[in-house]
């Protein structure tokens, strides 16, 4: 099937299939698997243009409602937290649309750029893994959290996840972990709220908002709906299942393929 936004032809079955395995395993650490869907379409399917990060966005608007249902359908989900991440990244975004489209819209510097946010993913996960506190503890109630210091963080975030095309509130996670010292369990739902309802946001500002290049930065729609059918399957699975899935498991495994990843866009670069 050729997909005339993105300027590439794949077969109808691959970016379903993709969009479930993100999901899936993603998910399980209140990671939506955007970020992994960028270099996927980068490197895979060749999809380099600005574009890109507006459909990453319509993935993350279809899968991540199926995870967040079923966190709240267990009650998982905090939602003063999510609410204070989402209030957090949303200025965020539209610094990092910016960003996008002024400064990153050259392949070979955005790329260096993808390479950099991965690496820190991959920190920040390393961190939880070898260097966490003793014990997690869910998420206190509103009035105990350190919302104040987690809404300064997400704000930060929020530039970087405009530009990358992956909402924001995802990167929220390993922050929430590994320095605040909440539990995986508890906080997955309210990033990935966070994720959503700035992806809402994100999605906006790339269809309807100029470019400066001349070429279209809205998303690619087929490409992404069919992303985010996958997605939204997996999503689901992913959140039932993660209660019964070791997490330390999981976050090795994800660490290691940031790393992986992370590296190899910065020796594109410098190449």
């Amino acid at each position: 099937m050729f997909f005339p936004t993105a300027g590439i032809a794949a077969p109808l079955w691959l970016p379903p299939l993709a969009g479930f395995v993100l999901a899936f395993f993603c998910s399980m650490v209140g990671i939506s698997g955007a970020f992994l869907l960028l270099p996927f379409q980068m490197s895979v399917l060749g999809y380099v243009s600005p574009s890109v990060s507006a459909t990453n966005l319509v993935f993350n608007l279809v899968a991540i409602p199926g995870g967040v249902w079923r966190f709240a359908k267990e009650g998982r989900m905090d939602w003063a937290l999510a609410r204070v991440i989402a209030a957090g990244t949303l200025p965020g975004l539209f610094i990092g649309w910016w960003l996008r489209l002024y400064w990153l819209a050259d392949p070979k510097t955005f790329k260096l750029f993808v390479g950099l946010v991965l690496a820190w993913l991959a920190m920040r996960l390393y961190r939880e893994l070898f260097f966490r506190r003793k014990q997690t503890v869910d998420a206190p109630p509103s009035g105990d959290s350190p919302h104040g210091a987690i809404f300064l963080i997400a704000l930060g975030i929020g530039v970087i996840g405009g530009a990358y095309g992956i909402g924001g509130g995802s990167l929220m996670m390993p922050v929430l972990v590994a320095v605040f010292g909440l539990s995986v369990h508890r906080t997955a739902g309210a990033a990935l709220f966070g994720t959503f309802v700035t992806s809402v946001v994100g999605v906006l500002l790339y269809q309807f908002l100029p470019s400066p290049t001349g070429t279209s930065a809205g998303p690619d729609w087929p490409l992404g709906l069919l992303f985010g059918a996958g997605g939204l399957a997996g999503m689901y699975l992913g959140a039932r299942t993660q209660k019964h899935v070791p997490q330390r498991t999981l976050k090795t495994g994800l660490a290691l393929v940031l790393t992986g990843l992370a590296t190899g866009y910065v020796i594109q670069f410098f190449r």
